[in-house]
């Protein structure tokens, strides 16, 4: 459980960011569900309720999607729905309905989790995300740049026509993954993506630019699953081991290139 000194709802981005970075105690609450979690004591917690950042729509290029949107609006958007169905696939098992009304997708996206079912989903479309300080780059890059005190204001995720499929091994229906990972293809340019390694999504570049550049068969399929096991580290904790993880990656991103590939 966490501990708040006070807690402000500032109207405005500018008075958010003033207020985060003023103090290294100071953070932006998001849904707080991941933080009652942990023990940690907050400064001054920043609730963004105030300024409007609830909301999915979209335009002839992009879905644009606010960060104080649940995962639950994700689930049940018809835009959402009609154009990156897998999200949904993505977001249904966790946790419950409840907790899915709480969790927001830039609570979700910022801290980077490594469990994320939302992130891997998110790496293998075209998604980009803006933050208030850092400005709009890929999802992509935020991942793998250093923490700093910001705020995710927003994601746009391209509207190109990309395939995408999202899987999940799970020890039960609600759990956290044991592992995730997601396929996209667009013409003929596959993206593989893993998560809950349990480190943070990863994009497999070697495996997804051989699947790109040869015929999709049984044999070049297993040649990129084990490209792919040769670049991502899978790692162990309470809920699989390392050579577990591995080997289920391999059934699980093989099952997504079949499905993708028939779509």
């Amino acid at each position: 459980m966490f501990t708040l000194t006070e807690i402000v709802q500032p109207s405005t981005l500018e008075e958010a960011y003033s207020i985060l970075v003023k103090k290294k105690t100071n953070q932006v609450l998001g849904g707080t569900t991941f933080l009652r979690m942990g023990n940690k004591r907050i400064g001054t917690g920043i609730e963004l309720s105030n300024l409007n950042l609830d909301y999915i729509r979209e335009d002839d290029k992009f879905v644009e999607i606010g960060s104080m949107t649940t995962l639950r609006s994700l689930e049940t958007s018809d835009i959402i729905n009609n154009n990156f169905s897998m999200l949904k696939d993505a977001v249904k098992d966790i946790i419950g309905v409840q907790f899915r009304n709480v969790v927001t997708v830039g609570g979700s996206v910022f801290s980077k989790y490594g469990f994320s079912d939302l992130i891997v989903a998110l790496l293998c479309l075209d998604t980009e995300v803006e933050t208030y300080k850092g400005g709009r780059i890929s999802l992509d890059e935020f991942l793998n740049k250093e923490y700093e005190k910001d705020i995710l204001t927003k994601i746009y995720i391209k509207k190109n026509n990309k395939k995408a499929v999202y899987k999940s091994m799970r020890n039960a229906k609600s759990d956290y993954p044991i592992l995730n990972v997601s396929v996209s293809k667009i013409d003929n340019n596959f993206k593989i993506c893993v998560g809950a390694r349990p480190q943070r999504a990863k994009v497999a570049i070697k495996a997804s630019e051989f699947l790109s550049n040869n015929e999709i068969n049984d044999k070049n399929i297993d040649i990129a699953l084990d490209m792919m096991v040769d670049e991502i580290r899978f790692g162990s904790n309470m809920r699989a081991s390392k050579e577990y993880r591995l080997q289920i990656s391999k059934v699980l991103v093989k099952r997504a290139i079949m499905e993708v590939t028939k779509c």
